[in-house]
């Protein structure tokens, strides 16, 4: 099985890292997380991610940026906005993301 490379971007610490403490419990997923915007593009440019999932607490204007920086680079990338909640919300976006792309 494929394992599927998730990028997350948050804005607080805590739940940047329950978020990918989460992604990485399921075992055909692997989680990064980053709160940086350039750190978040430089990450990005470095590796092969299937999803970036965007958190709360980005800037609009940010998130804007990102959005249209991951599609230029790679335009089947997959951007899911993570809205928060429990691991079954989050684990649902993930699966219905890749589901309609």
């Amino acid at each position: 099985m494929k394992t599927i490379a998730i990028l997350y971007i948050g804005g607080h610490l805590e739940i940047t890292a329950t978020v990918v403490r989460l992604l990485n419990a399921v075992p055909a997923w692997s989680g990064v997380g980053v709160m940086n915007i350039e750190e978040a593009k430089k990450v990005f440019m470095e590796n092969k991610f299937t999803i970036v999932l965007l958190g709360s607490g980005i800037e609009e204007e940010n998130e804007i940026d990102l959005r249209a920086f991951f599609k230029k680079q790679n335009p089947q990338i997959i951007i899911v906005q993570h809205y928060g909640g429990g691991s079954g919300l989050l684990k649902s976006e993930i699966l219905l993301a890749i589901e309609q792309a």
